[in-house]
């Protein structure tokens, strides 16, 4: 609200009147409202040399919030209207400070008996002595009839009355409609404002969750005094544009005290002003704490009474505090934006965008005269006043663009119960998108998940996760963000739906394979296994234990002679589907003691060979032949570093030379192997090379799986 310089026609002037206490309540504790006079006679200010109307310093019961008022709300107070209080427990004054007026009726333009014209208030905290004086503007010697010096203590509330109310400044206020203006719906009547906005709704069999009511205190949370408003509200229709106010009532007060200020204000725009309620739809401290201001539903379209001409189809926040210089802090500024985006886009209507309304009449806009506004606007851009001051002022664009911004940075940060492969998230049916965007859950109104364009979930703005269920097959996933302003943004991920397990297109089989023969021998478990989501990983399980990944096709471990061993191996596709085949096997030993023999065979006795002896030889010829039935056969040899080759035979056919020399004596080491698809009767044989430089070979047995 701004101090109005401008001189208009003065009313008659004031008849001087003695200084007296009006009304003060007998009671010990201090009353909701004091009010005193000014004396209507002119007399000079010595500091100022200008004319003034005064009040001398009175001691007065404490209050917190001081103003000036007058009987006609349509004069104006031309000139500067000043007071200073002492604080509570305190012996000095404060500084004059100026009370902000506007034009006149500028805020609600209210009509009606009781309704007075008046100042901004002031908080001024804790006090109880006050001085005023209110200095004549350009030699002017008249002001408007009636002034007093009107104050506030927030934290007391008028005992119930008993018996028929009493007509008065209490039955008036801001609900009288504007000239040209429809009368509001009451409480009783059916609201304008749409269902969706307070209870789930359904599309497509799909609930829809209520559109978020902003985090707020209510009336009943900052102590809002009923028993002070008589009347019921009005409604109106659909919200077209969103005014911004501040509340000039300086910034010397704490956030933690921001509710005694709101309290401060409902009492002075009632009981001083003679409003019915608190004129704004909401306010906002300093810190950004959102508050439920006019009575009759924060959900519904209330007819409030803060712009004159405007107050039909509009909402409107007031920001506590004097922001002419006073920078506005993001806390505040976000909420602002967040009720502005919460009342336009109830009704589709873009923050950012801009409106053509029709004014009620006021001192800027007469009756009837088209105006373009922005949808969200300042005080001053309707009527003639500073509101919402410089500063706020110059906010204002900042605020649209965060009330009217769609989403932003939406993305997908997790796919659970899904894999990603190839660009591509692959699951068996079920999946839990899990996202998250950059702009604050403040200003989201939901999140609506589509599965092939269309509709499967709806989740509220501070959900970030749902679960989906999928039929077998391709898909698109979409999470679109649904601001507060209507605007949208949509992330989009592709997701296939496998229910078919891999396929072992060869089963596991057990190998034998080169190394040390003891208790146990080494064996080597191989398989092939494709899907067409392309193998996630295998797991081996049993006799052996290991996790690798999809594309590995074997490993290698030991089973124990004479002991039956298993193996199960698992493989599982990028979808999560598993498939396990299991095989057993049980190594067994035929040692060189059970081979038929020709030529010339010696024993070989040493710890180090199975059972405590080998067989040798060193002229060709010499065989040793083994017959058994399996699937896998291996021989096991000592290697020294003179011994030589040795041929080997399978069921009768030549295989190869196997050399069994090395640089240092190995003992029970399996060096050639053969494996079969099925198992069946084989025969080895081994015979010598019986070369002149190392003709020696030294044979420890066969081993062999069934």
């Amino acid at each position: 609200m701004r101090r109005n310089r401008l001189v208009t026609a003065m009313v008659a002037a004031t008849p001087a009147i003695a200084l007296a206490i009006v009304g003060l309540a007998p009671a010990a504790a201090p009353p909701l409202l004091q009010t005193f006079a000014l004396t209507g006679g002119m007399r000079l200010v010595a500091e100022t040399g200008s004319q003034a109307a005064v009040l001398p310093e009175r001691h007065t019961k404490r209050f917190s919030l001081v103003g000036v008022t007058w009987d006609d709300p349509r004069a104006t107070a031309t000139g500067t209207i000043e007071v200073r209080t002492r604080p509570v427990g305190g012996r000095s004054w404060t500084p004059w400070q100026v009370l902000e007026t506007d034009a006149p009726d500028e805020s609600g333009g209210t009509e009606g008996p009781g309704v007075r014209g008046a100042s901004d208030p002031l908080w001024v905290g804790p006090s109880n002595g006050v001085q005023a004086r209110v200095i004549a503007a350009g030699g002017v010697s008249a002001l408007p009839a009636g002034l007093r010096v009107d104050l506030i203590n927030p934290d007391a509330y008028e005992p119930e009355k008993t018996g028929p109310e009493k007509a008065g400044p209490d039955k008036a206020g801001p609900e009288k409609t504007e000239p040209g203006e429809p009368q509001g719906t009451r409480l009783e009547k059916t609201t304008m404002v749409p269902a969706a906005l307070t209870k789930p709704r359904r599309t497509a069999g799909v609930e829809i969750p209520p559109r978020p009511v902003p985090k707020l205190m209510t009336r009943a949370a900052w102590g809002a005094n009923e028993k002070i408003v008589k009347e019921a509200p009005s409604y109106t229709g659909p919200v077209e544009v969103f005014f911004v106010h501040h509340t000039a009532t300086g910034n010397g007060y704490s956030c933690r005290t921001s509710t005694s200020v709101v309290r401060g204000i409902e009492a002075y725009q009632v009981k001083s002003k003679g409003w019915n309620d608190i004129g704004y739809n909401f306010l906002v401290d300093k810190c950004g704490t959102v508050f439920e201001g006019r009575r009759g539903g924060v959900t519904r379209n209330v007819l409030g009474a803060h712009t004159l001409g405007f107050n039909t189809n509009a909402s409107a926040v007031a920001v506590i505090g004097d922001y002419r210089a006073a920078t506005l802090s993001s806390a505040a500024r976000l909420s602002v934006a967040q009720l502005a985006a919460y009342k336009l886009g109830a009704h589709g209507n873009a923050p950012a965008g801009r409106v053509v309304v029709t004014s009620g009449g006021g001192p800027k806009y007469k009756v009837g005269r088209r105006v373009t506004l922005n949808r969200i606007s300042g005080h001053r851009d309707a009527g003639l006043t500073e509101c919402p001051g410089n500063a706020l002022y110059a906010q204002l664009p900042a605020i649209r663009r965060l009330a009217g911004a769609g989403p932003s940075g939406l993305h997908v940060a997790k796919v659970s119960r899904a894999w990603l492969w190839s660009g591509t998230y692959w699951t068996t049916g079920r999946l839990v998108p899990l996202w998250d965007l950059a702009t604050s859950t403040r200003m989201i109104n939901r999140f609506d998940v589509y599965v092939d364009g269309r509709l499967a979930l709806s989740r509220a703005n501070w959900t970030r996760l749902g679960e989906l269920s999928l039929a077998p097959g391709a898909h698109t996933v979409a999470i679109r963000a649904v601001h507060l302003s209507g605007r949208t943004a949509t992330v989009s991920i592709p997701v296939v739906a496998d229910v078919t397990p891999p396929d072992f297109t060869t089963l596991p089989q057990a190998d034998l394979t080169a190394g040390t023969v003891g208790p146990s021998t080494p064996v080597r478990l191989s398989w092939t296994a494709t899907d067409p989501a392309g193998l996630r990983g295998v797991q081996v399980s049993g006799r052996s234990e290991a996790l690798l990944g999809g594309s590995i096709r074997s490993v290698t471990g030991t089973a124990p002679i004479g002991v039956a061993s298993s193996w199960t191996v698992t493989a599982t596709d990028h979808a999560g589907n598993r498939r396990e085949a299991t095989l057993g096997r049980t190594p067994q030993v035929l040692q060189e003691t059970e081979a038929t023999r020709t030529g010339s065979w010696r024993a070989s006795s040493d710890t180090g060979h199975l059972g405590g002896a080998a067989a040798s030889a060193a002229t060709a010829g010499s065989t040793l032949t083994w017959t058994f039935t399996g699937r896998s056969a291996a021989l096991v040899v000592g290697r020294t570093t003179t011994t030589g080759r040795v041929k080997v035979f399978v069921d009768g056919e030549f295989q190869g030379y196997v050399d069994t020399r090395a640089t240092a004596p190995l003992y029970r080491r399996a060096v050639w192997t053969r494996s079969w698809p099925d198992s069946g009767s084989h025969t080895v044989r081994v015979e010598p090379e019986g070369t002149a430089a190392r003709p020696k070979v030294i044979i420890d047995g066969l081993v062999y799986l069934d």
